[in-house]
């Protein structure tokens, strides 16, 4: 058996964004590493038969950052994005498998966000910012490069290429706004555009239209509203006409579950189809008939048919199952999924399932001793049902303990901890399992795959309910013998860091704290974070909501600074737009004026993901040896 090291855990690499051909015989995937040592993070875009008959094969040899493949209607062309001839940015390249040679097809200044291959073999929709002009090249020449905030914005526009003449058209459609998606209608019909006022994350998602454009006559038809954030698009026919589904925010607040929105296209009716589901949506993916619908299903994931009366489960995974593909009968699928004890991998099979694993990424984690995971299921104060997950240490069983014993906050705060592999550059269950710690992986109320009940009870209310559920968990393994009491810790990462930060303001049970990129005030976090408006929702006030104190002064952990005894570690990106810097600097500050010990690490270059791989190997070691100092002296 081998150990784990920090360079066996970011030195690895990943499958991303599998793409099943439409005639089921191949697939593509992206290959990334996990961080990245140069200015540029260089991937490979990977070809398997889908048959088994042989391994994985590089499609292309340049070196160069390679994403978003999409398969022509005949399955004979693969188009994806390379920034081969310019790093950083992305142009349109075009596979033909019959002589396997790869070429440009756009060359379009601005680079190129996506793309999608019509059922007009001629024709590829684009998405693209508009090209700079001479008067931006002579600003930047002359360094007058004033921002003026709403003016030249950059937007996505759609754009429409013609592989006969490599020309690049622009359609006068949709006035000013950004273009975030396109879909095109199975029968090689009119595309769904999805548009937002502005690329503006805070503003733009609370904009959203649903649009039509037919790319042989230029037509369009506005479509009206829809949900916030709404996102995967598609059609399918029914008995009165075709029919458009995504995926949005629940109305009315800013914070709920997604749910699956569709609109009658000749009637513009849009009715909720996921409406008081046990659990969450998570990607909808257009078929020639009905849609697949993946659901985030407690700690597993379940695959349903979105049929005329509602959601019919097609088959059922354990753990986190994502990044579906299908073939246009959706009768194959493809996703990225793994165990509890392997991180995951391509695999492959009829809807129904099994799945069957078709790539093997890393296999340099074969016998690597991990620690032992578990489900947890308990009831909170209240009596709701809450779930979570358990990881030993290492060569341990519960009857060994008591143990030191981390608990770590999911981040979102919708997102979940699903029973998959439980091993990452951030703070994360193997990680710690393998050198000797418990690990608590608990999914309180806000978060996915319980509904939208379930997800929208935190808004305005963040830190109440969400704390006492983890808490109870943490009693409860303190009361089987598993959790040494005197050797607890806590962590996590963006909403994670706030309930860490939330954590010793209210209690002196934690021994150590590790808070990474967290919130500390979040009406600072509606001023100036990216997703201002949202994180409002979460927080329930803002700085300009009249004299204070406002309500998010009681659900922010700079209020409780004072209270705070328990030695915090605080890791954060310089360049963070989500959780900007300035949170961590409060929060370090506050610590520093009341004589809290505490260590504060800022990472260069990086955003709210930590990504270079000094950085991702300094949190790493920099985790253990924190808990190490305070739980295992």
């Amino acid at each position: 058996m081998t150990g784990l090291t920090a360079e066996l855990v970011v030195d690895g690499r990943a499958p991303r964004t599998p793409a099943l051909a439409p005639n089921g015989q191949l697939l593509c995937y992206i290959l990334a590493p996990l961080s990245r040592t140069g200015d540029h993070l260089d991937t490979e875009l990977r070809l398997v038969d889908t048959d088994g008959a042989t391994a994985s094969r590089r499609a292309t040899a340049d070196t160069s950052t390679e994403s978003r493949p999409r398969w022509s209607a005949d399955s004979g062309t693969l188009f994806f994005l390379s920034d081969r001839a310019d790093r950083g940015t992305s142009q349109v390249h075009r596979l033909t498998l019959a002589d396997g040679a790869a070429t440009a097809v756009t060359h379009w200044r601005a680079g190129i966000s996506d793309h999608l291959p019509l059922a007009d073999p001629n024709l590829v929709a684009l998405l693209a910012q508009d090209e700079p002009t001479e008067r931006d090249a002579r600003r930047a020449r002359d360094r007058d490069d004033a921002i003026v905030v709403g003016e030249r914005e950059p937007r996505d526009r759609l754009r429409l290429l013609d592989l006969r003449t490599g020309q690049v058209t622009t359609p006068a459609v949709f006035g000013d706004r950004h273009v975030v998606e396109l879909r095109q209608r199975p029968d090689g019909g009119p595309l769904a555009v999805l548009t937002q006022a502005s690329g503006d994350k805070d503003y733009g998602p609370r904009t959203g239209q649903l649009h039509l454009f037919d790319p042989a006559t230029g037509a369009t038809v506005d479509l009206g509203p829809v949900g916030v954030d709404a996102h995967s698009l598609a059609w399918w026919p029914g008995e009165d006409g075709w029919h458009l589904g995504y995926l949005a925010l629940t109305p009315p607040v800013l914070h709920a579950g997604t749910a699956v929105f569709v609109l009658t296209v000749h009637s513009r009716v849009v009715r909720n189809r996921t409406a008081d589901l046990p659990m969450c949506p998570t990607e909808l993916h257009q078929t020639d008939t009905a849609p697949l619908v993946v659901f985030a299903d407690g700690l597993n994931t379940t695959l349903a048919r979105l049929d005329p009366t509602g959601p019919t489960t097609v088959s059922r995974h354990p753990g986190r199952l994502a990044d579906l593909t299908t073939t246009p009968t959706g009768e194959k699928v493809a996703a990225l999924t793994g165990t509890r004890y392997q991180p995951p991998n391509v695999h492959l099979g009829p809807a129904t399932g099994p799945l069957r694993k078709i790539t093997n990424t890393r296999p340099e984690l074969d016998g690597v001793t991990l620690g032992t995971q578990r489900p947890l299921a308990y009831r909170a104060a209240d009596g709701l049902d809450l779930d979570g997950l358990l990881v030993l240490p290492a060569g341990q069983s519960a009857s060994d303990g008591p143990f030191p014993l981390v608990t770590i906050a999911h981040g979102g705060p919708y997102d979940r901890f699903a029973d998959r592999f439980q091993l990452f550059w951030f703070p994360s269950a193997q990680w710690l399992a393998t050198a000797g710690y418990a690990v608590f992986l608990p999914n309180p109320r806000g978060g996915q795959g319980h509904g939208h009940q379930f997800a929208a009870s935190v808004a305005g209310r963040v830190g109440q309910e969400e704390w006492t559920d983890i808490l109870t968990g943490i009693d409860l393994l303190t009361a089987e013998g598993v959790a040494d009491p005197d050797r607890l810790g806590i962590a996590g990462g963006s909403h994670g860091g706030f309930m860490a930060a939330w954590a010793v303001g209210q209690t002196d049970r934690f021994r150590a704290a590790l808070v990474l990129a967290g919130v500390i005030d979040w009406g600072m976090l509606a001023a100036t974070g990216e997703y201002g408006q949202l994180d409002a929702a979460l927080g329930g006030s803002t700085g300009w909501s009249g004299v204070g104190p406002h309500p998010h002064d009681a659900v922010s952990p700079i209020s409780f600074a004072s209270r705070v005894h328990t030695p915090v570690l605080i890791l954060h990106g310089a360049e963070d737009t989500n959780v900007p810097l300035g949170q961590s600097v409060y929060f370090h500050r506050a610590l520093r004026h009341f004589g809290v010990e505490h260590e504060f690490v800022i990472y260069p270059r990086e955003g709210h993901s930590i990504r270079e791989r000094p950085h991702q190997l300094d949190v790493l070691r920099r985790t253990r040896a924190w808990f190490d100092r305070w739980l295992r002296p």
